[in-house]
């Protein structure tokens, strides 16, 4: 789908000639920028699996690769690409007239306080849970199932919600003890939506009922226990170990 592999290229080209020009102009600061690039290059790989690989083609089928296919890019490709600060980077990456006029744009006052108050945990925490809780109501999940133009919405909406939110929980101006919080209570929240799930005992969703089996041989009711359980033990240990390793930066005796 062009849709989606132009933005993944295109982002990955800006990377690339952006840190090319970046190195030509660094003396110290080479280390950094490699360390940059090898987590934008985890994340970037991560995400390109999610939604160009044969897990896209069997998220058509069985709502269990389609729960992965979310988990990996809300839970790994996300927080990578986060990691690897890419924006100023890939700002690099365009001419000189259009990098001046990028940064002049960023730097108006309403793009400032809009990104400020998304980037707010308590604001991208709960941007995050809506996104999530809102698109596995069954009319709009089945919505997603039927046409790809919504289905495209569904994701980037998922991409856009945990890369504001991993913004937020790891930022420099962000109390270790409020980003642990609210990486504590996304555990809960996406773990409730999960547990809805795998305990449930009819199928919720008609686009993958009328299908029948899923392509590993489990029922409908089975195949949405199954994606259930993906999003809440693995998603919920990921958080709860994103707020331990956090904590434990706070409670690590000071050196003497």
């Amino acid at each position: 789908d062009p849709w989606i592999t132009i933005p993944l290229l295109l982002t990955l080209v800006l990377f690339v000639i952006g840190t090319r020009r970046l190195l030509r102009r660094s003396g110290r600061g080479a280390a950094a920028l490699g360390r940059r690039a090898r987590l934008f290059a985890g994340g970037w790989l991560l995400l390109t699996a999610a939604l160009v690989s044969p897990l896209h083609q069997a998220g058509e089928r069985s709502f269990g690769a389609h729960m992965f296919e979310h988990e990996l890019i809300m839970l790994a490709a996300a927080p990578l690409l986060v990691l690897s600060e890419p924006l100023a980077i890939m700002l690099w990456g365009l001419p000189v007239r259009y990098r001046q006029a990028f940064g002049a744009w960023s730097r108006a006052a309403p793009i400032r306080h809009s990104w400020r108050f998304l980037v707010q945990p308590v604001t991208a925490t709960l941007l995050q849970a809506a996104v999530l809780w809102i698109w596995h109501a069954p009319a709009l999940f089945d919505l997603a199932l039927a046409q790809e133009g919504w289905h495209a919405a569904q994701h980037l909406s998922f991409l856009m919600s945990a890369l504001l939110f991993w913004t937020a929980m790891l930022g420099r101006r962000t109390s270790p003890a409020v980003a642990a919080l609210c990486l504590v209570a996304t555990s809960i929240v996406s773990g409730a939506l999960g547990a809805l799930m795998a305990f449930a005992t009819s199928p919720w969703y008609e686009g993958y009922a009328r299908l029948g089996l899923a392509p590993f041989g489990l029922t409908p009711a089975e195949d949405q226990q199954l994606a259930g359980l993906l999003m809440w033990v693995p998603g919920g240990l990921v958080h709860a170990g994103a707020a331990l390793l956090i904590m434990r930066q706070v409670l690590r005796p000071a050196r003497v």
